[in-house]
């Protein structure tokens, strides 16, 4: 049985954000990878193990060469849950637009 992490708790890590944005624009070995930071490579190999636990990336081997890659699809699915956060947020900030306004126009 494969262990599932919660993706949130994933990327609550900088690190690990950074490392999404990265594979964000192309497939990339752990070493490339580890060459944008100042963590040993080990480190870098686990983060990337939590994210492949969270499923949000995927590997594929090669030889000796492994790849690692963006799951879009699970990323989409964090981006829809946190979206109806956001329009919360914007509707709660419309209304305090609306409220300022409202007392700017009363003091003119």
């Amino acid at each position: 049985m494969k262990l599932r992490r919660d993706p949130f708790q994933a990327i609550a890590d900088p690190t690990r954000r950074a490392i999404l944005m990265l594979l964000a624009s192309q497939a990339m070995t752990a070493g490339t990878i580890a060459e944008n930071f100042d963590a040993a490579r080990p480190t870098i190999s686990k983060h990337l193990k939590i994210l492949h636990e969270c499923d949000l990336v995927t590997y594929t081997q090669k030889g000796r060469e492994v790849r690692y890659e963006l799951k879009m699809d699970k990323v989409k699915e964090i981006d829809q849950w946190l979206s109806q956060f956001k329009k919360i947020w914007e509707d709660r900030f419309s209304k305090l637009d609306n409220y300022f306004t409202q007392i700017q126009n009363k003091q003119k």
